[in-house]
């Protein structure tokens, strides 16, 4: 690698009609000069866009608008947190091109086109809040970096195994699935948490994390000579995972379970010990205070105080028409879940939900969340207790939780508060990914 990646970041797909506002002169399309209000819409196989006052100003299959003098552009509407619990929409600006392009579907999608390092200065503040330790956000920005270039190079291999509908004309007794990572078509990265938080420059940039990024300019995270994977979530709950426990089953020997900890604790193997584990409260970085959370963590992130050990109660009926509408399933009366298989950090690989009308076993790690949840459980994580009435039949399933998020590879939180300790971001970084080597690449 040579030089400094050019990135095409998606920001919206599928929508019938963009709005925003181009703050400052654009180039459109390379004769027209334009500033100010806009919408965008596809007409005849065409995008058509138009002023504030509904004047057509461009007809044509692709619209790029190039910023002159350093003129940004907002986005209206950009949904962030799609199907989590803080799904919510937004008004984002961003520097760099916008590109509008339609797809089959006769929907927009809106594209950024800016430099790798630019981009990485938004993630950084978007993952966490800029105003954490300078040694996280370092850590962080060459994890990011070093996590698009991975999946930049396998383009062409990425996919997702699973079964085919659950549903009830399916008579497996085991559905699993995972969700790797899909290539996208028309842009290199999207925007939201199924690649990397990137909000443009809607959250105020700071000196820190800008400073976080050129500091680590060009650098890498490298295992046998190649960019690493660098996966990573908010909140191990004390222990990460392996990398097959979410995903295929393949040993990455920098994706396996480390100990949250100077304490190093032993990887969960039984379910007694899941349950100690889950139910208890051990010295972990990511166990931490709530002063500290609000100092580390980004606002809307704030509005979630229970990253480390949680819980959720459901009614049986509740529970089970939430399975019943994820899954495609009718169970019946929802009998029990019992974990099949856990992973290091206590995270199900595969559980079972019996019913009164069938069994099934689901996996892996994100399914189960989703199965569970009317958005997703924060982790997989669980174990599980039901109050049964004076027959023995259950009326209430309570699931008590540890960690946020699939648990493989670098811990923010607990990146973060070891910044606060004093570690570096290289010594962070090791800690995380055990047996990769820092190298500069650009």
């Amino acid at each position: 690698m040579e030089k400094e990646p050019i990135l095409k970041v998606g920001i919206l797909q599928g929508y019938r009609e963009v709005a925003g506002t181009l703050k400052g002169p654009f180039l459109l399309n390379g004769t027209t000069s334009f500033s100010g209000g806009f919408s965008a819409r596809v007409g005849e196989g065409r995008i058509i866009l138009s002023d504030a006052a509904g004047n057509e100003m461009i007809h044509d299959k692709e619209i790029h608008c190039a910023p002159l003098d350093n003129a940004t552009f907002a986005l209206l509407d950009v949904t962030i947190g799609v199907n989590f619990h803080w799904e919510r929409k937004q008004e984002q600006t961003f520097r760099g091109e916008l590109r509008l392009i339609s797809d089959k579907n006769d929907t927009l999608t809106a594209i950024n086109i800016i430099p790798l390092e630019d981009y990485l200065a938004s993630v950084v503040s978007s993952e966490m809040s800029a105003e954490a330790a300078p040694e996280f956000l370092k850590a962080q920005a060459v994890a990011s970096r070093s996590w698009l270039m991975s999946m930049l190079r396998t383009i062409g291999k990425a996919g997702h195994a699973e079964n085919k509908s659950p549903g009830p004309a399916l008579q497996t007794k085991e559905f699993v699935r995972y969700y790797y990572r899909v290539d996208h078509t028309l842009f290199d990265v999207c925007a939201d948490d199924h690649c990397q938080r990137y909000q443009g420059i809607t959250r105020m940039i700071s000196e820190n994390a800008r400073e976080a990024v050129e500091r680590t300019r060009g650098l890498f995270l490298v295992y046998d000579n190649n960019i690493c994977d660098t996966r990573y979530h908010k909140a191990c709950g004390g222990l990460t995972d392996n990398f097959a426990n979410t995903w295929e089953n393949v040993t990455i020997p920098y994706l396996t379970c480390v100990s949250d900890s100077v304490i190093p604790y032993s990887p969960i193997r039984t379910e007694e010990e899941a349950r100690r584990w889950i139910l208890g409260h051990p010295k972990a970085y990511c166990n931490t205070e709530a002063n500290i959370l609000r100092r580390i963590l980004p606002s809307f992130d704030q509005e979630t105080t229970d990253f480390f050990r949680w819980k959720v109660t459901y009614s049986r009926k509740e529970l089970e028409e939430i399975i019943r509408e994820k899954s495609g399933i009718d169970f019946g009366n929802l009998l029990s879940l019992t974990p099949l298989e856990r992973g290091p950090s206590g995270r199900i690989a595969r559980l079972k939900i019996a019913g009164s009308k069938r069994t099934l076993t689901v996996g892996k790690e994100l399914e189960i969340r989703r199965w569970l949840s009317r958005s997703h459980l924060y982790s997989s994580a669980f174990v599980v207790s039901a109050e049964n009435d004076t027959s023995g039949f259950p009326v209430r399933f309570i699931l008590h939780g540890a960690g946020w998020g699939h648990g493989v590879g670098l811990c923010q939180i607990g990146a973060a508060v070891m910044a606060l300790k004093g570690f570096t971001a290289e010594s962070i970084l090791k800690h995380y990914f055990c047996g990769a080597e820092l190298q500069k690449l650009y």
